[in-house]
């Protein structure tokens, strides 16, 4: 059934490694963790069991952009998903959750911070959940490198859908500590680990050093063909590399969480398609991205942990062909890991004054706020208590991992629409022109408009019927207004969840797990990234696969590392059997008439200098086994 399943939604013939051996364990109710690299396909192994097990399939992941997209890819295949996070409005959670009551969904996408709401916890009792899947599973354990404290929720979840409901943990990236947590955390009773070496056989690991980077970039990208990423650290930077690289005559796009959906998305498909060879983007290009040619992943800027750069540079290649993945790195490089760190940690007096005035932006008196959802626009916190952002934003994450609140990042939601209207109530409204033809290209454009929110594009519209996007926006308002629609724009905007009642400041405590082992399991990794990057005697695949916790048996024969072994050995060997000095000089100076000096320099260069062969030359006229005439060099019997 389950290859039917697959051939009938996905169209494809056969799994690929490791994912039928994860989908039998499933369905056998076994606890189950998956370690597939990024590209392994962790996706179909919960989607397929979702199609055959009855009731529905709960997803808990934390990446609301990659929840989205699944939801739209599955609804392409005849597939019908609901998500729940926080950005949604009640009028859609609400929808979402009567779709899976009445067995409308077969998987329900829940991101984390919605654990911490009892009121969705108890509408989860009385459904039939069949399968529980923890997606970036990592993100349960403390030795983690993205840990969040609503994972920790999963427990409790996993109470109420049922102990005999079986668990699914996925990650692409994990240490033997790490794994360990994982399943200690979600309680696996007598578990089953499918683990995929880290090893990736096509991919070749180069570290390239240069102070100035842009000319190395130039030269890596003009020396090397295909589809290519180059990873940076802000969005400034995606601008800046991407109008340099176009200059050079090499097609690039600029990529980062700040653009407008229906950008991200233009531009991802420039790219999937070809028309645009290299994608330089922050690391939130990536998820779900699943073009198989790329040939070469450029790291620019340095991640933080080997996680995260297994991960993006795991982006080359899935097609099972010869990628590069390149870093390029400079002195200022190993500075600015140890200076994230210091930035990660800031001290405890500024994490408990950015509680304080978070609470006093959001007017939120202290003992209230347990439990309530706030849009928190962090650029203009920043600016109105005049504080450094990214300690800033550090602190939230601490604060998270504290327990006092739960920050989520910035997220750009895509407009989107449901009619709720009935189809001959319409034809009776009022309208000015512009607003009726809005309403008349939404009608003939979408599907589904009666029964759901569909994803919609103003600008789409716009250009459709030769209006501005805000001409569009008012007449949806205006719509909406009327009761027709419920319209719902775009927004790009974090949200913060106040997981306990606002407390004073000088109740604010950071536990020692929190803050100093946090900082030292950072400074491990950072350590950990900067061997792999700046050590120049072991294997680069060697190292990652230590990192992982797999011991490998050989040099991989292909990082810059080995070539470079390979190379030094090569030489030595020329160098051993090479003649010496004195009997390349004797051997050429026997011919009958002798040789003239500047030639013998000329035929040794550049085995030898100048200066070592004029050495050699008057040594061996010193103990008269040559004769010197002017500048002929004859060799004596």
């Amino acid at each position: 059934m389950k290859h039917s399943i697959l051939k009938r939604y996905w169209g494809y013939d056969a799994f690929r490694p490791m994912q039928e051996e994860i989908i039998d364990s499933v369905l056998e109710g076994r606890d189950t963790l998956g370690l597939l690299p990024t590209g392994g396909g962790k996706s179909l192994t919960f989607q397929v069991p979702a199609m055959i097990l009855p009731g529905v399939t709960i997803v808990v992941t934390p990446l609301i952009s990659l929840m989205k997209d699944q939801v739209d890819n599955l609804a392409d295949r005849g597939i019908r998903a609901v998500l729940f996070h926080s950005g949604l409005t009640p009028r859609e959670k609400d929808l979402g959750m009567t779709r899976c009551r009445l067995g409308k969904a077969k998987i329900a996408y829940v991101s984390p911070e919605r654990l911490q709401n009892e009121r969705f916890l108890a509408e989860l009792r009385p459904l039939t959940v069949s399968l529980l899947v923890v997606d970036e599973a990592h993100c349960i354990s403390q030795w983690g490198y993205d840990f969040r404290p609503s994972y920790l929720r999963i427990a409790a979840l996993r109470r109420i859908v049922g102990e005999e409901v079986p668990v699914l943990a996925l990650t692409a990236s994990a240490t033997p500590e790490v794994t360990g947590d994982i399943m200690r955390h979600l309680g696996f009773r007598e578990p089953r680990v499918f683990a995929k070496s880290f090893t990736r056989e096509n991919l070749s690991y180069i570290v390239r050093y240069a102070d100035i980077k842009e000319p190395m970039l130039l030269r890596i990208l003009s020396s090397t063909s295909g589809c290519s990423i180059v990873y940076v650290r802000s969005r400034r930077r995606t601008r800046e590399l991407a109008a340099l690289l176009n200059d050079a005559g090499i097609p690039s796009e600029a990529y980062h969480a700040g653009l407008a959906p229906e950008e991200k998305e233009e531009r991802q498909d420039r790219w999937k398609q070809d028309e645009t060879r290299v994608m330089v983007a922050t690391n939130a290009f990536g998820m779900g991205i699943d073009k198989p040619d790329v040939r070469l992943v450029v790291h620019y800027d340095l991640p933080s942990s080997l996680e995260e750069y297994y991960q993006e540079a795991g982006r080359g290649g899935r097609d099972g062909r010869e990628s590069l993945a390149v870093v390029i790195a400079g002195k200022r490089d190993k500075a600015l890991l140890t200076r994230r760190v210091n930035e990660s940690f800031p001290p405890k007096d500024f994490i408990a004054r950015v509680y304080e005035l978070a609470g006093n932006f959001l007017n939120v008196a202290v003992g209230e706020g347990f439990g309530m959802v706030y849009e928190f626009n962090f650029s203009r916190f920043c600016s109105t208590f005049d504080l450094p952002p990214v300690p800033t934003q550090s602190a939230l994450h601490i604060l998270t991992r504290a327990g006092y609140v739960e920050y989520i990042e910035e997220t750009t939601s895509r407009s989107r629409l449901m009619v709720v209207m009935r189809r001959e109530e319409l034809y009776d409204l009022s309208l000015d022109p512009a607003t009726e033809d809005v309403l008349q290209t939404v009608l003939r454009a979408y599907t589904g408009l009666f029964a759901d929110y569909v994803y919609i594009s103003e600008l789409m519209i716009a250009e459709r019927l030769r209006l501005s996007s805000e001409q569009v926006y008012q007449s949806l308002l205006t719509l909406s207004r009327l009761h027709a629609i419920h319209y719902i724009p775009r927004t790009t905007t974090p949200y913060l969840v106040y997981t306990t009642s606002r407390e004073e400041p000088r109740h604010i405590i950071i536990p020692i797990e929190v803050y100093e082992r946090q900082r030292e399991r950072m400074e491990a990794r950072v350590g950990a990234m900067k061997e792999f990057v700046f050590g120049s005697t072991a294997c680069r695949a060697n190292t990652l696969l230590k990192y992982f916790g797999e011991s490998p048996n050989e040099p991989c024969g292909k990082c810059d590392v080995c070539r470079s072994a390979r190379h030094t050995a090569r030489l030595r060997r020329e160098e051993d059997s090479a003649p010496s000095i004195n009997e390349s000089i004797l051997y050429q100076a026997s011919r009958p008439a002798g040789i003239d000096i500047t030639d013998i320099i000329a035929n040794l260069t550049p085995r030898y200098t100048a200066d070592e062969i004029t050495a050699a030359v008057r040594s061996l006229i010193d103990c008269s086994r040559l004769s010197l005439d002017g500048t002929i060099v004859k060799a004596l019997p």
